[in-house]
This record gives C-alpha cells, structure tokens and sequence, in this order.
C-alpha cells in the first residue's frame, strides 16, 4: 500500500487523460481537468503521462504515506502541510517517509491540485482508461470519488526507486526534494483571465448586440459548474435572433461554447457529452482550456477572439514547450537499477 485516505476533501477522483475512441458509443472521454499539470506531475516521479493521478478540488484532502515513496504536487495551490507542520513544495519530485500525513487545507490559488506517485495509482480500468467518470459510475474507484479509509497503491512497483542529487531536507526529516523545479506553469492569482476563442458555427445566429457582448462582458463563473461543463453569468446578455433556441443536435468537443435559451453561455468541459442541440458560438482555443480547470465560481473571465491558424499556432508552441520541459525533467531524474 502507498497512501491511505484519512479525509477524502470536497471532490477527489481518480484520473488519466481520458477515455479516447468510444464517442460514437455515447461515452464522454472525461480526464484530468487540468491536463497540463497531470501531465508534469507524472513527469516529475519518472511516470509516463497517461498514467492515473489524484485530482482534488479546493480543500480538504488528508492522505497518509504508508512507506517511503516519491510524488509530485502540481496544479493549483492548496497550501500543504505535512502533520509535522513542514510545507509541502510543488511542482518538484517529494520523498514522503513513511507514516507523514499530508493536509490539503485551502486553497491559496486555483482549484484543483494533481497528486502522482512514482509508479502511477493503480486502478480500475474501463475502456483503456483509468479516468473516473462519476455519472456513469466507471474507472478510478468504482466509478465514484475517494472515501476515507480508501487504500491506494502504486501500479508500477519498479518505478518507485528515484536517485536525485542535492535533496533538502524538511525541517522534520520528513521530506527531501530537490532545488530545482518547473514552477513555470504554476497557477496564476488574477481577478479576470483572458480565454482566446474562435468563432463558433453558429455564432452568426447572435444578434447583433450579443455578437459585441461576446467579446466586451465580463463573465463569472456560476455555483452551477462541475466538470461537464462551466456556466458562465454577466450582466449583459448573450441573444441570439429571434425564434433561434435550439438546433438538431451535433457532436461537440472539448471547449465548446454552447448557449442555452437564457442567455448564459456554457464552456464544455473534460466530463462534456458527445452531442448537443444548443447553438455553439465558439470554441475556446486549446491553449487556454486548462484555465477552466483553476477558475472556481465567481472568478471572471473575458473572451478575446483569434483565429483558427492562430490557436493551432498557440498549441503547437505550448507543445514544443512542454517538450522541452519533459526532457529536462528526464535529463534530472535518474532510476535506481
């Protein structure tokens, strides 16, 4: 066993990158929120990218190391602390000893926060994914959110040994980590973020005023989003021409902008359904469709337009980047043989 589950926290599932090639089946492809950040934390404990992290929302989260063991905290902030009142650093390889619990308390910046363990966290897979996928009750554990008393267990036992040079030590002995770390994608704090998007197929059946709203309202984030999809508030509203709700449904995809009849836009999102009949009047730009992942309700954004060659542009660069960054992070870490 690697962790134990003491408190499970607000909303902590267990995740991959997604559940890929079974859409026309109905089935949502679902994964991390925050794909960028699972991805990195994997890296750092000498994973592949595709195996299963923890991903906790806001606060709450108690785990208790059950032997000695590598992981890496990345995404958002949740302020955490071991029960020997050591911080825990993220975004860098941790060696936890046995016994030390570690407290996700509250959240200093962003929303969720991915857990890795050296080896991957073994769990059930469903349709080639590990993703758990809370409506239809598969993948991770049972289909369904951490417990406490939950056990959790690397899958790769031979991944678990990491020879890293130069280690700190907490001031409890608790934990080593290294000097160095790939803060460069940490969560950033601001009042409003700007999402890039590209006009929608239907963006031509707004009105005129919500055309000039799209991209002038500041939008809030509403209590009501969840992993399938972010409802978005402002105090201008977004109308489409008269007589226009609802089309014949068509497949959508990740960072889908859908509008519903009351004008409040909705940003689909890792849990999003294959289908829908609501207007799309845009697509956010792959780039930005991890910033959803750190907005929690009441935090505003505003939408500045791009075009298609510019947000593939804008991936391709954030590629190359992550690139980079995985082959420096492979250069500093070295497996026990």
């Amino acid at each position: 066993m690697s962790l134990t589950v003491r408190k499970p926290g607000l909303l902590a599932t267990i995740q991959d990158l997604g559940r890929y090639g079974y859409q026309q089946y109905g089935v949502v492809i679902g994964g991390a929120m925050d794909v960028p950040a699972a991805r990195v934390a994997n890296w750092l404990v000498g994973n592949e990218d595709t195996e299963a992290v923890l991903e906790l929302t806001l606060t709450g989260t108690e785990l208790r190391a059950e032997r000695d063991l590598w992981i890496a905290i990345c995404g958002g902030d949740m302020g955490v602390q071991t029960d020997a009142g050591d911080e825990v650093p993220l975004w860098r390889p941790v060696w936890v000893s046995e016994g030390t619990v570690l407290s996700f308390r509250h959240y200093q910046s962003g929303c969720r926060t991915y857990v890795a363990i050296a080896g991957g966290l073994e769990a059930t897979v469903s349709m080639g994914s590990r993703s758990t996928y809370l409506r239809g009750g598969i993948g991770g554990l049972g289909g369904r959110t951490l417990r406490a008393g939950d056990r959790l267990e690397a899958r790769l036992q031979n991944r678990q040994a990491l020879v890293i040079d130069k280690l700190k030590a907490s001031p409890s002995g608790g934990l080593m980590w290294p000097l160095w770390h790939a803060g460069g994608f940490a969560v950033a704090s601001r009042d409003v973020h700007a999402v890039r998007i590209m006009p929608g197929e239907h963006q031509h059946l707004m009105s005129a005023e919500g055309q000039r709203n799209l991209y002038h309202a500041l939008f809030r984030i509403g209590s009501s989003s969840d992993r399938m999809g972010y409802r978005l508030q402002s105090e201008r509203s977004l109308t489409l021409v008269e007589g226009m709700t609802e089309l014949i449904s068509e497949p959508v995809v990740h960072g889908t902008i859908q509008l519903p009849p009351d004008g409040n836009p909705i940003v689909l999102l890792a849990d999003r359904q294959t289908t829908g009949g609501y207007p799309r009047i845009g697509q956010v730009a792959s780039v930005d469709i991890p910033v959803f992942a750190q907005l929690k309700p009441g935090d505003g954004i505003r939408f500045y337009p791009v075009t298609p060659l510019e947000a593939e542009r804008l991936k391709l660069e954030s590629e190359l980047d992550m690139d980079q960054l995985r082959t420096i992070i492979g250069l500093k870490l070295r497996r026990k043989t």
